[in-house]
């Protein structure tokens, strides 16, 4: 997941296409990051950044969700 995850680190800031904060990594486990989203995110923002609907606490990120990591943090695309 994500190819080289050595550079994601927990804590690192997940952002919307518009550089807005939507959450934080928890964890990442076996090449695959974790987002704790702002419990404040609609499910339809959520789903507009391609998290959809669930009850869970973190989200996997995928491949196809990032558009770029940099020092800021992981760039989502707009839309999936």
């Amino acid at each position: 997941m994500l190819g080289d995850t050595s550079e994601i680190d927990s804590g690192m800031d997940v952002l919307d296409s518009n550089g807005d904060e939507v959450g934080t990594v928890a964890t990442v486990d076996d090449d695959t990051a974790y987002v704790d989203l702002d419990p404040g995110l609609t499910d339809e923002v959520k789903s507009s950044l391609g998290f959809g609907d669930t009850d869970d606490d973190t989200y996997a990120l995928r491949d196809e969700m990032v558009d770029t990591v940099d020092d800021d943090g992981i760039h989502l695309h707009g839309d999936h």
